[in-house]
């Protein structure tokens, strides 16, 4: 066909960072990429949580490497991309994933605790990490952000106003950079995870979350950690070079269907 042009569909040799990887969607997330052949910075809250990821990734042959990375601490956050990039070569993609929950009355005590926690963990970590990953970002030929968010940007549940303010946040960050830094190639777009099976959701017994998934998604089921991980994988391609801006829920039908 005359004009056709062709754009790859690999992220092979690309070096990617993952936060939150130690569990949940972040493990999913580290695991696909590393299957699909990139380089993975594999950082959690602790170490050791980051190094058994990244060696059960290591035993296969992938290439991954281990960082503890607190994303409340901003002088982390400048250290440690700075030694992900040192130790690959560069960085091409960064997937902020790492999250808290947290359900407080807005009148409890503890709401001032959460909503500062909630903002710093949420939100103020991923420009942060997003800043400190640009001068690498800006080198790429392929430079991608993927900012992870969740359906409680787009309607929210009692008692996760702290959380959800975040998630919003987030969201609206996810559109003015995409704005900002779409001159320069650079593409950041956001999930919103619906209700998944990870960590977070362990505490919710079986019989409930099957009572809410079939009344309130179209697939009558939580989602796994890696059909969200496949998600980020498809927006930080070569050739998802222009799609940028865009606020993607992952969420079973839930956004879309009437409660």
């Amino acid at each position: 066909m005359s004009g056709f042009k062709t754009k790859s569909r690999s992220v092979k040799g690309s070096v990617v960072l993952v936060t939150g990887a130690g569990s949940g969607m972040g493990r999913a997330t580290a695991r696909i990429f590393a299957a699909e052949g990139a380089r993975v910075a594999v950082t959690d809250y602790t170490l050791e949580s980051a190094e058994a990821v990244a060696r059960a990734l290591a035993s296969q042959g992938l290439d991954t490497h281990a960082w503890k990375l607190d994303v409340s601490s901003p002088s982390e956050i400048t250290s440690v991309v700075n030694e992900i990039a040192a130790h690959f070569g560069g960085l091409d993609i960064v997937v902020n994933n790492a999250g808290i929950s947290g359900f407080v009355a807005i009148d409890d005590e503890r709401y001032e605790a959460l909503w500062e926690r909630c903002v710093t963990v949420l939100l103020s970590a991923h420009q942060r990490i997003i800043r400190a990953a640009l001068p690498y970002l800006r080198k790429s030929a392929a430079p991608r952000i993927v900012n992870i968010a969740s359906t409680e940007a787009l309607g929210a549940t009692a008692l996760d106003s702290a959380y959800a303010a975040s998630k919003a946040g987030v969201v609206g960050l996810t559109r003015a950079l995409a704005v900002e830094l779409g001159r320069e190639g650079i593409t950041v777009n956001c999930v919103c995870p619906g209700p998944i099976l990870t960590g977070m959701t362990e505490a919710v017994p079986d019989e409930h979350k099957v009572i809410f998934a079939k009344r309130r998604t179209a697939l009558g089921r939580y989602g796994e950690p890696e059909e969200v991980a496949h998600i980020t994988l498809s927006l930080c391609l070569p050739a998802a070079s222009y799609i940028t801006g865009a606020i993607i829920p992952v969420d079973g039908g839930l956004t879309a269907r009437n409660a």
